[in-house]
């Protein structure tokens, strides 16, 4: 079960946001249906690039079996 703060890995990419399958974000919120998460991603020096609303099916738990792909 994915909680509040914690960290989650991408598994497909969003070309439109400019993220990649892999990259890691922080849950920042979780909806009460369990089903849409609202995610900060950051880049190497810790300034947002990203805050976006994604499933569950466009995240996984950092410490789960990958489903995406490295290229």
């Amino acid at each position: 079960m994915i909680q509040e703060l914690d960290t989650v890995v991408l598994t497909h990419d969003l070309p439109e946001q400019n993220l990649k399958a892999g990259e890691r974000g922080a849950i920042v919120h979780c909806y009460q249906d369990d089903e849409a998460f609202e995610v900060e991603f950051v880049n190497a020096e810790g300034r947002t690039i990203a805050v976006l609303t994604l499933s569950k099916t466009d995240i996984q738990a950092e410490s789960a079996q990958p489903t995406w792909k490295q290229a």
